[in-house]
């Protein structure tokens, strides 16, 4: 349905889009209005005192005021509540319900001002009361900024301008008048988005390769959401729609259709192999994430098994490996990997638009040198992501139509030049000169990772890459049949990242009593991955340790049956 209208300008909501927010404001509101009038009723017999008279008056003006808020917030949310998208009606008081409440800011702002004035005086009352209304305070003006964040989000500066043809309509514009103000639309558009980025990545640094990427990431969103009245009640409808026609579709399939094709022995053997290296590889895939994953696998013993690491100082040992901003990751690295610190050539944390985290390593079991760059965990890391332009890499493959995704092969190209120019390869090859070089990665790791591989072909033949949840529209068609032969790459479920190979659980979910999930694997062709897979695990299915979970839950699965057939159902694939 179409955005609001608000003081004769559209907005990026619809009247139905104000449910969860609204309940979310409703219940902290009450919260907090419930503890001030505990802390008032519990103390007012204290504010007997210099300056006690206006902290009385202060809480007893704040108690009316949230109280008609919390009214006007509950009624917003039970007028939003009625009707459907295709029938607005019954919220079409919505509008003057947000007037009002956009009107109580001025009081509540006012308020909020008074009171830190007031706290700021040397008030000579009892300590737990002067420390409740400065939480008071506080509180007040995390919800104003909060609230003019969310009205800035939504803004659309572009919602009160005229529509883009008269209403006599297009054709009594000539072509160039028309081209003129498309553009001029598009740039618009395009500086809108690139304003809103720039404000949401506020702590992101300024150099060079930031505002490359702000600018990609705006002229992304301009072209997808430009020539669109989207609102988020229509992507959510629009998601849930399409999730009951793919079931749909899948329930009425025949048997034979979801089976599909079963490898015979050789295939299947070589694909318990690659499932054992994925398993192992990974383990290396998820310490490139450094400590917050591994405090998230292990919330109860993670903090003491690498404690002592986070306040150590750097040691010569710690020098040996070449890195930078280790902290707390050095000691996650080594329980994840259950590698020693002399195993290790190299590990950076270095983080920008562009640069990845990486570390290289010696793993002995596999006579292996490894290389795993981190995916994404920081707002650089989203611009990286979003930075999705084409770009042509000058590769010494012979393939012709050598084009990736922008942002990862830059990042890709970071990375190679760490490795090849500052020497960090050739000291680990000095060292195990008969090692192969294996690149991994999970999400945007697994992307770089990917192309890091086929950078680093010409100089090392024998390179393997393993992709664990690889981004779409990485590579042009002829860098993938390129690249065929030394990529595996590994996908769990509906993951609504990638879609190109697969992992997929059958069978119970290992809730309460119920037994662990189970999984089985088959090789498959990316085309059967064409399109995203909607589900409620489309985002949990991305995470390094759900993968890591079912890796081993398949690994230790087929160990006992290295040539059954392959089983129907959901199933582990893999190109």
């Amino acid at each position: 349905m179409p955005g609001m209208v608000l003081f004769g300008r559209r907005w990026a909501i619809a009247s139905d889009d104000l449910v969860f927010p609204g309940f979310f404001e409703l219940s902290l509101r009450v919260v907090w209005w419930i503890g001030i009038l505990t802390l008032y009723l519990m103390h007012r017999g204290k504010l007997n005192c210099a300056g006690g008279t206006l902290l009385s008056s202060y809480l007893i003006v704040l108690l009316v005021l949230l109280a008609v808020i919390i009214c006007t917030v509950s009624a917003i949310v039970c007028v939003s509540m009625k009707g459907t998208i295709c029938n607005p009606g019954p919220r079409k008081s919505m509008s003057k319900l947000l007037y009002l409440r956009l009107a109580l800011f001025l009081p509540e702002m006012v308020w909020a001002s008074l009171g830190s004035a007031w706290i700021a005086d040397d008030v000579q009352c009892d300590r737990t009361v002067v420390n409740g209304i400065i939480a008071t305070v506080i509180i007040s003006w995390i919800i104003i900024i909060s609230t003019v964040v969310t009205i800035i989000i939504v803004f659309d500066p572009l919602g009160g301008k005229m529509a883009p043809y008269p209403s006599s309509g297009p054709n009594h514009l000539d072509s160039h008048e028309s081209s003129q103000l498309l553009n001029g639309l598009k740039t618009a558009a395009t500086s809108v988005w690139e304003t809103r980025i720039k404000f949401l990545c506020c702590c992101v640094g300024k150099d060079d390769h930031t505002r490359v990427a702000f600018s990609s990431t705006a002229e992304l969103f301009s072209t997808y959401f430009s020539d669109t009245d989207l609102v988020p009640s229509d992507i959510a409808a629009g998601l849930t729609l399409l999730h009951q026609q793919q079931d749909n579709i899948r329930n009425s399939r025949e048997p034979e259709g979801v089976i599909g094709h079963s490898p015979g022995p050789p295939q299947e053997a070589d694909l318990d192999a690659e499932l054992a290296n994925c398993h192992h590889y990974m383990q290396f895939a998820a310490a490139a994430y450094g400590w917050p994953l591994y405090i998230y696998r292990n919330p109860f013993t993670g903090l003491c098994k690498i404690g002592g690491d986070c306040c150590r100082s750097r040691t010569t040992e710690y020098d040996l490996v070449g890195g930078d901003q280790l902290h707390c990751h050095f000691g996650s690295i080594l329980h994840t990997t259950g590698l020693q610190y002399r195993d290790f050539i190299h590990i950076s944390f270095h983080d920008k638009v562009y640069e990845l985290p990486f570390l290289v390593a010696l793993d002995h079991r596999k006579e292996s040198v490894v290389v795993a760059v981190r995916g994404t965990m920081s707002l650089q890391d989203i611009l990286t992501d979003l930075s999705a332009e084409n770009e042509t890499l000058n590769l010494e493959c012979g393939v012709q139509d050598c084009s990736a995704h922008k942002g990862i092969s830059q990042a890709a190209r970071y990375v190679y030049q760490r490795l090849v120019n500052d020497g960090i390869l050739s000291q680990a090859f000095s060292i195990a000169p008969e090692y192969r070089l294996v690149v991994v990665g999970h999400s945007l790791g697994a992307g770089a990772a990917a192309l890091l591989a086929i950078m680093l072909r010409s100089a090392y033949p024998q390179v393997r890459c393993y992709a664990f949840s690889p981004p779409r529209g990485l590579l042009s068609k002829s860098l993938y049949e390129y690249s065929k032969n030394f990529i595996v790459s590994l996908v769990l479920g509906k993951d609504v990242i990638p879609r190109i190979i697969h992992l997929e659980e059958e069978g119970a979910s290992g809730r309460f009593w119920r037994s662990a999930a189970q999984y089985s694997a088959r090789w498959s062709h990316e085309s059967q991955f064409s399109k995203i897979l909607i589900g409620p695990k489309m985002l949990t299915d991305h995470m390094p340790h759900v993968l890591m979970r079912a890796l081993d839950s398949v690994v230790s699965d087929r160990a006992g049956y290295v040539f059954c057939p392959a089983r129907g159902g959901s199933n582990v694939d893999m190109v």
